[in-house]
């Protein structure tokens, strides 16, 4: 079993009441009956993200929409499900779909996942967000500086050199500093 599968059952089985259709939509081996979860109106959000989860993981793309959805909800832990679904998913869109929610500055409260889910997908898509976000968050008094951090250790990840410009001004950051020297001890020579 998926250990992040076995996380999400523990904590949506508290939220759900360990009823039975929780652990009908737990079990069951149907797509079809978790597809129609994702589209059926006033079904509750625990049982939408088990569903979108379950077709994640199974590489079902129904799933993708609602998956982008819980990447942007404001509870961190449905944030790192979605993540992982969508890493399993594969769906082509996801990389432009996390680029998105991670730059958005009216969202930067919750783009920690979004950045990290960028870097871990090393998609085309990735390096420019994270310079971008980066750039934003090398405000002394920036309240989102752990997004900041995330950036620059996903910049040291990509290891692009066209990141070097962004983590040299991040190594002027008290508190993003050290993850943007690491990061650039990472990248290739110039």
């Amino acid at each position: 079993m998926d250990p992040e599968f076995g996380s999400l059952t523990d904590r949506l089985a508290d939220e759900a009441g360990d009823t039975a259709a929780f652990r009908r939509l737990a079990s069951t081996p149907d797509h079809e009956e978790l597809a129609a979860v994702l589209t059926a109106p006033g079904r509750e959000l625990w049982a939408r993200e088990l569903a979108a989860f379950r077709l994640g993981l199974a590489g079902d793309r129904r799933a993708f929409e609602a998956l982008v959805l819980l990447l942007n909800h404001r509870d961190p832990e449905r944030c790192v499900s979605a993540a992982h679904a969508l890493r399993r998913l594969g769906d082509p869109r996801t990389a432009r779909a996390a680029a998105a929610l991670a730059t958005n500055e009216l969202r930067v409260a919750y783009a920690l996942v979004p950045v990290r889910l960028l870097a871990a997908l090393r998609a085309p898509e990735s390096v420019p967000a994270l310079v971008t976000v980066l750039g934003r968050r090398l405000a002394p008094d920036d309240p989102h500086w752990r997004v900041g951090v995330a950036c620059a250790e996903g910049l040291g990840t990509l290891a692009d050199a066209r990141a070097r410009p962004v983590l040299e001004a991040a190594r002027r950051h008290p508190r993003i500093a050290p993850a943007a020297a690491a990061a650039l001890a990472r990248l290739p020579a110039s």
